[in-house]
């Protein structure tokens, strides 16, 4: 029983992961190229709590996400949950100083995210998810300027439109279509549940569950076929002549264009999204193969805040997780080979050198160099093996014979030239 109980604490809960101080090099990497993203276009940097109120995400019933909370009682009876996503506390806190913020803004995050559902390929019980949005503007050109970020990290980590391509479409779609059919409210909330579902489930399976939300044969087939259209000449031709839907994504794709990108882009109707607060355009990234899931996906939601007691104030923003990146770049080999950062390796090769080494290692960190110091008695042999593994540029040594003229010796591991070196010229 105790040998059972070591195994199961040494492994994490289920869904979750560990990172590794290489893990972390590679995280931080890939956060980093978040935030040069995000920066680059003007967006600011903000957080929030990953504990919130359970009926921020409970207020919109039906939602898939409703069902995979992780949710509990604190030790004050107050109903809570770990944040499946960030856009609801985003909304939060937008509400909490209505009128009293600039607008627009635009604001940026890296949050944990935390939903409760059965582990697969590219999606654990945890992530974290690059979030971007901008608020207080109805203008088009927001939900460009949204492309043009992902865009540009795309860019940032080597990858091209050879091998991404984002598929946008508008909810307006689906509502023009389903206002002719005389479908509203709740039944289109749920009908686009179950379209944002159409590549992973087959056609039959979708038509019966549209069946079961009341669409008769007509309006299955209606759907199935607006949905699969993917050019907007054939959307101009399918929707009425004043249609919204196309008038706004026809200037979209023009802005689109004015940024130069729209090689990366195209129509694709069947993008709706599930969550029910999208209002306008949509969005998702995917690998041209179709081996991954969605690598990100986004929309305009301007009626989010009403749903949580609030004033409505148009908003478009995007979720971006960092676990399907991370394994379309390993495939394409397009993961960076980072080591430490550590620039100095100071052993003392005598024990009555370690307080002078000390010196020596505190002397390089005031000059702002990262200094790993040797805190046993090693022998050089493992010294340099140590500073080759973990990348160093410099072993610094502490010896006897030198020391007594308070001069340490210093050997450039990528040369491997030699220099002592008095401790006041460290």
């Amino acid at each position: 029983m105790a040998l059972f109980v070591r195994i199961t604490v040494a492994q994490g809960v289920r869904g979750t992961r560990d990172f590794y101080p290489e893990d972390m090099r590679l995280r931080n990497w890939l956060f980093d190229n978040f935030d040069d993203a995000a920066l680059s276009h003007g967006f600011e940097e903000y957080d929030a709590p990953i504990l919130e109120h359970e009926d921020l995400y409970t207020r919109k019933q039906g939602e898939e996400i409703t069902q995979q909370l992780y949710n509990f009682q604190d030790k004050g009876d107050r109903k809570v949950a770990l944040r499946p996503e960030m856009t609801p506390s985003l909304a939060r806190m937008v509400m909490s100083r209505a009128g009293a913020l600039p607008m627009p803004i635009k604001w940026y995050s890296i949050p944990q995210c935390w939903r409760y559902e059965r582990t697969q390929r590219g999606r654990g019980r945890e992530h974290y998810q690059w979030n971007v949005d901008i608020w207080g503007t109805s203008e088009i050109s927001a939900d460009a300027e949204l492309i043009s970020v992902v865009v540009t990290f795309f860019e940032s980590v080597g990858l091209s439109s050879d091998d991404l391509v984002i598929r946008i479409s508008s909810r307006k779609v689906l509502e023009e279509v389903l206002g002719s059919l005389k479908v509203e409210g709740d039944i289109f909330t749920k009908t686009c549940i179950i379209v944002d579902k159409m590549d992973k489930l087959s056609a039959d399976v979708i038509s019966q569950q549209l069946a079961e939300l009341g669409h008769d044969s007509h309006a299955i087939q209606t759907i199935q076929n607006i949905l699969g259209i993917k050019n907007m000449s054939d959307l101009t031709s399918a929707l009425e002549d004043e249609s919204i839907a196309v008038s706004e994504l026809n200037y979209l794709f023009d802005s689109i264009d004015s940024y130069g990108i729209s090689e990366w882009v195209e129509f694709d109707a069947s993008i709706v999204r599930g969550l029910a607060y999208y209002t306008g355009s949509v969005f998702e990234a995917h690998d041209r193969e179709g081996k991954f899931r969605a690598i990100c996906g986004g929309g305009r939601y301007d009626k989010l805040l009403s749903t949580l007691g609030g004033k409505d104030l148009p908003a478009t923003g995007f979720g971006f997780g960092d676990m399907v990146i991370m394994e379309l770049l390993e495939e394409k080999k397009l993961l960076p080979e980072l080591i430490s950062s550590t620039e100095d390796v100071v052993i003392p090769l005598s024990p009555d050198l370690r307080n002078v080494a000390v010196m020596v290692a505190a002397a390089l960190r005031d000059t702002g160099r990262t200094v790993d110091l040797v805190l046993e008695d090693k022998k050089m042999k493992w010294a340099f093996k140590h500073a080759e593994r973990i990348g160093a540029d410099r072993l610094v040594m502490v010896m006897p014979e030198e020391w007594k003229s308070e001069k340490v010796r210093i050997k450039d591991l990528h040369t491997g030239e030699e220099s002592d070196v008095s401790f006041e010229e460290l």
